[in-house]
């Protein structure tokens, strides 16, 4: 017994993800009201915080620098360059604009398209504005580059011309040392005559591949300030309503759903109350005999509904009927139900005999409803203690927190628990189990209430009476009992199984 009750808890997962995505699913006007609330606060947002005026430019950056296989650096750099207040100030003072320049930075940006295509973006307090603002902000920019770019020439020029001056310098010195040679001959003054010439044929040819090349940088300025322009002149920028309030609910709509459905997981997870059929019959202790549902929809499911009350009714009154016993129907978040359920029992035990209902419910379910013809008495308090023997008693009470536990069982030694899904948490009802069991209260069986229509799990304990909590308190029923056959007090699924003990006696 001990082995394989280890072996159940070791094989039982960390996280059911079954009864996790059940219970997710039961909390769904939890997150369906998220969701609504997220795509409501997102057209809210669209319409109550219209997005400021704006304009657009978009500028032809020209690099010297430029390569087939440059990865967005330059176009990166310009962006940042845009971002400065140097930028910022020229356009400002353009403009004849008394405003800060870190500022204006906030209202604008820079984003690269390509690798040679610049946009900016600028908002202002009126399209006009924004359109002037823009305009500035481009000619500062492309004035800024050209004058970087042709700094940038100019510096490269003047150290290449400084370096083919240097040159000729040393070319003079190599032509009047040649001009002042010696007329003897010999191997060693021909060897010297010959290397003059060939220093002076290398410093003729570097002098001219200078000249060449700052003639080269001194040419790429005007490519690049005719390349680098603008191609899109600002202009302002259309904000369609509709569009914004659409976009913006679909936004919200979407960070609703995901943060509804993640604070019912959570919920979930912290809460552990059990909706699956298995875990609450495995918490209790008891098999669940019968489902009904919490809310009745259309004509079918009504339909649906009332057929499967009357389903529980027979079986209920078939089970109280052979019992000699008080039997009583505890509730669980369901004290309504449980009221009705009760009633319908009376009423059909009545052609058997009298039937009284004993109210045991906090609350006015039964006491402060309005008699029907034809239906059983309903008594509580000093009442309830007149009932002779001849009259069957049906008692209704609750195992909610706060129960006066003592009490259940002048309502009934035996009860059927009447628990609606994913009401208690796990915990609870344990301690549900627990107390009945101390009170010598046997459980016939659990109705469940507002079950998940999905579920397909087996909520019948084959071996419940012999691992439940209340099997050591049956004991002394069973042997008084012993003479009476087991359809006789229970349904046949609950046929009691004798304890260890007697199994060696």
């Amino acid at each position: 017994m001990t082995t394989s009750t280890t072996a159940e808890s070791a094989a039982a997962p960390l996280l059911d993800l079954q009864a996790l995505v059940v219970a997710v699913r039961r909390r769904r006007r939890l997150w369906c009201a998220m969701a609504l609330l997220g795509l409501l606060a997102g057209a809210a947002v669209a319409v109550l915080m219209p997005p400021p005026p704006s304009a657009v430019t978009k500028v032809l950056v020209v690099h010297k620098e430029d390569q087939p296989n440059d990865t967005g650096t330059l176009i990166r750099t310009d962006v940042e360059l845009l971002q400065t207040t140097r930028i910022a100030g020229k356009a400002l003072r353009a403009l004849d604009s008394p405003e800060d320049p870190e500022d204006f930075m906030r209202d604008y940006r820079g984003t690269g398209l390509t690798n040679n295509l610049l946009q900016i973006d600028v908002t202002a307090g009126s399209d006009a504005e924004a359109v002037a603002r823009a305009r500035a902000l481009a000619d500062a920019f492309v004035a800024d580059h050209v004058r970087r770019m042709q700094e940038t020439a100019k510096a490269e020029a003047k150290a290449l011309l400084d370096q083919r001056d240097r040159m000729k310098d040393e070319l003079a010195g190599v032509n009047e040392a040649i001009g002042n040679g010696s007329p003897s001959s010999g191997p060693e003054a021909s060897a010297g005559i010959e290397s003059l010439f060939a220093r002076r044929a290398e410093l003729t040819s570097r002098i001219a591949d200078f000249d060449q090349r700052a003639a080269e940088a001194r040419t790429g300025t005007p490519k690049v300030a005719a390349g680098t322009q603008i191609v899109d002149a600002p202009r302002a920028v259309r904000h369609s309503l509709p569009k914004a309030a659409a976009t913006d609910a679909a936004i919200g709509l979407v960070l609703g759903l995901v943060l509804g459905l993640a604070v019912a997981a959570v919920g979930t997870v912290v809460a552990d109350r059990p909706v699956l059929r298995r875990d609450i019959a495995a918490n209790l202790g008891a098999s669940v005999i019968a489902e009904l549902p919490h809310r009745s929809g259309g004509p079918w499911q009504r339909r649906r509904t009332r057929a499967a009350r009357d389903r529980l009714t027979t079986t209920l009154a078939r089970t109280v009927r052979g019992s000699a016993e008080g039997v009583s129907l505890l509730e669980l978040g369901c004290a309504r139900g449980t009221s009705v359920i009760a009633l319908d029992l009376a009423s059909a035990l009545a052609p058997q005999g009298p039937v009284v209902v004993v109210d045991g419910l906090p609350g006015p379910h039964l006491a402060g409803r309005r008699p029907k013809p034809g239906e059983a008495p309903v008594v509580s308090g000093e009442r309830a203690a007149a009932v002779t023997r001849q009259e069957r008693r049906i008692g209704v009470g609750s195992v909610a927190p706060g129960t006066a536990w003592t009490d259940l069982q002048y309502l009934g030694t035996r009860t059927v628990l009447v628990v609606r899904a994913g009401h208690g948490s796990a915990a609870w009802l344990h301690t549900v189990a627990r107390q009945l069991a101390d009170q010598n209260i046997a459980v016939i069986g659990v109705v469940l209430i507002d079950p998940d229509p999905r579920d397909r799990t087996d909520g019948t304990l084959w071996d419940g009476l012999h691992t439940a909590l209340r099997a050591r308190s049956e004991g002394t029923a069973l042997q008084h009992g012993a003479g009476r056959r087991p359809s006789d007090r229970q349904p046949v699924w609950a046929a009691r199984v004798p304890d260890n003990d007697q199994e060696g006696r």
